[in-house]
């Protein structure tokens, strides 16, 4: 039996690369690691030993699958998926075989029996994905204006300071979307108080249009 090793360093991640990048940090709080990591090398092997149970895969099915699962958000490079289908094959756990110029992949009767052994971590990781994946897409929804309502667009007219906190503020949000009711609540104190710092600011003589 072979024993699947913890952490990958290698992945690239999350097919809206500019859109992740901004929200690296506010997900992987709860996830259990940080954002920038799906999935160890261990729970990877058996995720793609899951999806060679489905059917036979080629490396790029494999990632396609992956993006898939994860709402385009979870997009390993080939120099992470083909290493990790060699491993199994390795180890007994799948096979290739000649498909034209290229390596199809199936899993053998050692690698389903590994994997039912291992079927609450596969499954645990698989719904991570999923999940997480799902709170991306939401988000850039709504960080983008969602669908037929057109982008974010900065308010003109003003320093860019203002836009920038703004940004900054809308970034935040969006990357607790889902935080428990009691979080939620709290995020609407912080947002009444800065509502009301705002609107106490003093007049600025500059404030005033002497016309």
């Amino acid at each position: 039996m072979h024993a699947y090793g913890c952490h990958h360093h290698g992945e690239r991640h999350f097919g809206p690369r500019r859109f992740s990048q901004h929200f690296a940090r506010g997900f992987g709080r709860g996830m259990g690691g940080g954002f920038g990591r799906f999935v160890g090398d261990g729970e990877l092997r058996l995720v793609v030993l899951a999806l060679l149970e489905e059917a036979p895969r080629h490396g790029y099915d494999v990632i396609k699958a992956l993006e898939e699962h994860s709402s385009g958000f979870y997009s390993p490079s080939p120099g992470v998926i083909y290493p990790t289908l060699t491993y199994l094959d390795e180890t007994g756990h799948a096979v290739s075989s000649a498909d034209g110029n290229k390596k199809v992949y199936s899993i053998t009767d050692e690698g389903r029996t590994y994997l039912e052994e291992n079927r609450k971590v596969v499954q645990a990781a698989l719904d991570r994905i999923r999940v997480i994946g799902e709170r991306m897409a939401r988000a850039r929804q709504w960080f983008e204006g969602g669908e037929g309502r057109g982008r974010d667009r900065d308010i003109p007219e003003v320093v860019p300071e203002v836009n920038e906190a703004r940004r900054a503020l809308k970034e935040a949000m969006a990357a607790r979307l889902d935080a428990a009711p009691g979080t939620q609540r709290r995020i609407a104190d912080i947002l009444r108080k800065a509502a009301d710092e705002i609107r106490d600011l003093p007049q600025d003589p500059d404030d005033i249009d002497l016309g």
